[in-house]
């Protein structure tokens, strides 16, 4: 048997390598129509990362340089699966705004529609380099529950389309990252200090002066002389962390009496006056009521107080039943202030010829300092 030589011209050939040329060339996707560009610099910045939860998306894409936004050209935001987007998202749960110039300017998307996970709309024009944002609202997307191990994040890809008619013009991916939230948490424990201190003679305490000293724990007016008053003091120091301050009130457990029952009355004539506003006086001494005979009070340097003690001259009676206030504040205080860590509470008494003798007239005060955290 013979083989038969066939001679292949040169037409043939060139004819023959054209047609596998467009064979392979169809095989790799390679057409005469216009290819989309990508969007640039393309993000979605949320208002909170954390899961389960709704947040604002703040989407900005910029329009590549080949290409332009048209207000019939349609954007899309597709959201990835595993969101909730509402149902009944419209456009004003949309803000949106193109960069022209560097200045911000509104556009009014129209035609919003939700098709299963893409959000769309028109009515929005941006030339080539200029940057579009889209504010959607916190109440349209939920953000989904954490599926991976606490602290690493779960990764979702979003993508955004421009389209006429269909047919797209540009596209651009971006991703956001759902992450369990830090709990921050920390103590600072309460601290309150409080101090009381003796004062010594020439203190001046709301324009009056002292006429002796006073210890932490005694108040020793001595020797009571018919128609001189003395005056003595002692100092509150407070520190606190406490919110809402203090409050230090103080309390005699029973009339300044002698072991025979003689009683040097409260402040003024035995009234147990409890606002202030009254400037020291002198008992009235009246022969037929022995509660005239002697009175003693107090003040207090603390401008704060309801009852208006730091005024000059300004008393109240120390009461057996009822703890009167001396010295607040509304927050932490620091011990050295005045009004804030620090008061001044003055105690001053005054009798008559007719006040009976007595060498131990002696009453307990209590100091009560409270604060409120």
């Amino acid at each position: 048997m013979f083989a038969k030589t066939t001679n292949v011209g040169f037409a043939q050939r060139v004819v023959a390598t054209l047609v596998a040329s467009a064979v392979v060339l169809a095989s790799y996707g390679v057409y005469t129509t216009a290819q989309a560009a990508n969007l640039v610099e393309v993000s979605n910045t949320l208002s909170t990362s954390a899961p389960g939860v709704n947040s604002v998306h703040t989407i900005d894409f910029t329009i590549p340089a080949t290409s332009a936004l048209g207000a019939t050209d349609t954007v899309s935001i597709i959201v990835p699966a595993g969101f909730t987007v509402d149902a009944g998202i419209v456009a004003g749960d949309l803000t949106v705004t193109e960069d022209v110039g560097g200045a911000d300017t509104s556009a009014t998307p129209t035609g919003v529609t939700l098709t299963g996970q893409t959000i769309s709309f028109e009515g929005v024009t941006a030339a080539a380099g200029e940057t579009v944002r889209v504010v959607i609202a916190d109440t349209e997307i939920t953000s989904p529950a954490k599926s991976g191990s606490a602290g690493i994040g779960d990764s979702y890809e979003f993508t955004i389309t421009t389209d006429n008619g269909g047919t797209l013009i540009d596209s651009g991916k971006t991703r956001v990252v759902i992450i369990d939230q830090v709990e921050v948490t920390a103590i600072v424990e309460t601290t309150f200090d409080f101090t009381i201190s003796g004062l010594g003679a020439t203190t001046t305490v709301n324009g009056d002066t002292t006429t002796g000293s006073s210890t932490a724990t005694e108040i020793p007016f001595g020797v009571l002389t018919a128609g001189t008053p003395k005056i003595l003091a002692q100092r509150l120091n407070v520190q606190t962390n406490a919110r809402n301050g203090f409050t230090v009130t103080v309390e005699s457990d029973s009339d300044l009496e002698s072991s025979t029952g003689a009683v040097i009355d409260t402040f003024q004539d035995a009234s147990d006056l409890a606002v202030s506003g009254t400037a020291w006086i002198a008992p009235s001494n009246d022969i037929n009521d022995e509660t005239t005979w002697g009175h003693w009070g107090m003040t207090s340097d603390d401008t704060d107080l309801a009852n208006d003690l730091d005024a000059a001259d300004s008393y109240i009676a120390v009461s057996s039943t009822t703890p009167r206030e001396i010295f607040s504040h509304d927050g932490p205080s620091d011990n050295t202030t005045q009004d804030i860590g620090t008061a001044i509470v003055g105690y001053q008494v005054e009798i008559t010829a007719l006040q009976e003798a007595g060498d131990d007239y002696n009453t307990t005060l209590t100091y009560i300092a409270t604060p409120t955290f």
